[in-house]
């Protein structure tokens, strides 16, 4: 099985910054990309920026020119850094791994459309 573990949330004032990492855990051979999605209270979680083997990104246009996604040092890893945050980037962030090939405990291969992370709060204010 594929586990992603997220870490990196907490309280921050308006302005600050924050970084938050993922790592995939498991006998993976690929992952197409890695990315983070967040859901505020009440609303639908939405895309806030991913990155793929090609190294192309996406972002929300929310975050634009404040937040950077990147791949971590180590392999199947991601990290978001947060900068100049704002009261309205509050919520629930998620990893999220996008066609991930990985073995089973049985040893057979899988290639999954995607994996979640249980999800780090994320909360600015003052």
């Amino acid at each position: 099985q594929v586990q992603l573990v997220e870490s990196g949330g907490g309280l921050v004032q308006p302005g600050g910054s924050l970084t938050l990492s993922c790592a995939a855990s498991g006998t993976i051979f690929n992952i197409n990309g890695m990315g983070w999605y967040r859901q505020a209270p009440g609303k639908e979680r939405e895309l806030v920026a991913d990155i793929f083997t090609s190294g192309s990104t996406n972002y929300a246009d929310s975050v634009k020119g404040r937040f950077t996604v990147s791949r971590g040092n180590a392999k199947n890893t991601v990290v978001l850094q947060m900068n100049s945050l704002k009261p309205e980037d509050t919520a629930v962030y998620y990893c999220y791994a996008d066609k991930v090939t990985y073995q089973t405990a049985w040893g057979d291969t899988v290639a999954s459309s995607g994996s979640w992370g249980q999800g780090t709060q994320v909360t600015v204010s003052s």
